[in-house]
């Protein structure tokens, strides 16, 4: 398949750039990846949908405050946005520029905090944090890592609704979407009516909005993400099975993270990193439904929604979200998608 097989028209107005005033208050577009057919519903009305036996896989990881915005000591600007974490001390960023620091120089943030550029890992600059350590120092100076298409300054609602209200493993620079529909009360009232919870930790990186630059997907080249994906995860999987319930991901990043751990035939537990492109013709081995947020044309996460709910159900019920006006990517509107268990020869493909 082709990269622009992905594109759809989105005007610029559905875009959404500000929260709903409550966490559930969004919408929810049903699809049934079997059938194709749409349901127009409440994200509130998952507590309907939902059924005692179902396990809700939620992502976990913490979206740190990744942007800093500092000098050079020769007092050129510079944004650094931190890709990773590697260390107390040292992390890996991107850094945008006039000039890009050279091995050994020196960066001044806000506080004249002294960052060191110690090298460069292809388009990555790795810094040396001082003494107190990165965390600390980001959680002081830095700025949330609001993504490029919500084009305004981070404030300080953004501190709590860009971060999931389960978040407890930092680590990530881009939230989870899907889950920032869920408040606590709809968590516990889900776990009344009966069914499961279990947690996974993908920390995700700047490069899941690196756009796909390649005209035949099966050439691009995805970046890679710290994941974790405990046997307690597993346990909680085979027993959904076996009694005959759904597994249900909370967004891609959930169903990268349990794919991943899934990736040699069988759920394992799995801590490292993962670089799997999920895009249609892909055999799911673990996920039966997905909860997840509208994606950005061409791009690896409308490709992995492509591969469950099927690629022509996906465009046709991205083509109704256009037409009914849902609310577009981090902040938007919810989907909730049946896995589509035909495969397709013409789309077979997974890397």
């Amino acid at each position: 398949m082709q990269r622009q097989d992905f594109y759809f028209d989105l005007p610029e107005s559905l875009i959404a750039k500000a929260p709903t005033e409550e966490r559930r208050g969004s919408r929810l577009l049903c699809l049934d990846g079997g059938t194709g057919e749409l349901a127009h519903r409440r994200f509130s009305d998952l507590l309907e949908l939902v059924e005692p036996g179902d396990l809700l896989v939620f992502n976990d990881t913490r979206v740190i405050p990744a942007r800093l915005f500092a000098r050079k000591a020769s007092g050129g600007r510079l944004e650094i946005l931190i890709e990773r974490v590697l260390d107390e001390h040292r992390a890996l960023a991107h850094i945008r520029s006039s000039k890009s620091p050279k091995p050994g120089s020196e960066i001044l943030l806000e506080d004249d905090t002294v960052l060191k550029m110690v090298g460069r890992h292809d388009a990555l600059f790795e810094l040396e944090f001082p003494q107190e350590g990165a965390l600390q120092v980001l959680e002081r100076l830095g700025h949330m890592p609001l993504p490029p298409y919500i084009d305004r300054a981070d404030t300080d609602s953004d501190k709590e609704r860009y971060q999931t209200v389960y978040s407890r493993n930092a680590g990530a620079v881009a939230a989870p979407t899907a889950g920032l529909h869920f408040d606590d009360e709809m968590i516990e009232s889900l776990r009344h009516k009966g069914a499961d919870t279990a947690f996974v930790t993908l920390h995700v990186g700047a490069g899941t909005f690196q756009p796909v630059r390649v005209d035949d997907i099966h050439t691009h080249k995805m970046h890679t993400e710290i994941l974790d994906v405990s046997e307690e995860v597993c346990a909680a999987v085979a027993a959904c099975k076996a009694r005959g319930g759904r597994v249900i991901a909370v967004g891609t990043t959930s169903v990268r993270a349990l794919e991943s751990a899934a990736a040699s035939g069988e759920l394992k537990p799995t801590q490292g990193e993962t670089d799997i492109f999920i895009y249609p013709g892909y055999q799911f081995r673990v996920v039966d439904r997905l909860i997840t947020n509208f994606h950005l044309p061409e791009s690896t996460l409308l490709m992995l929604v492509s591969a469950f709910a099927g690629y022509r159900n996906t465009m046709n019920a991205y083509a109704a979200a256009v037409e009914n006006e849902y609310r577009f990517f981090s902040y938007g509107d919810a989907m909730l998608i049946e896995r589509n268990d035909a495969v397709d020869p013409a789309e077979v493909g997974r890397r």
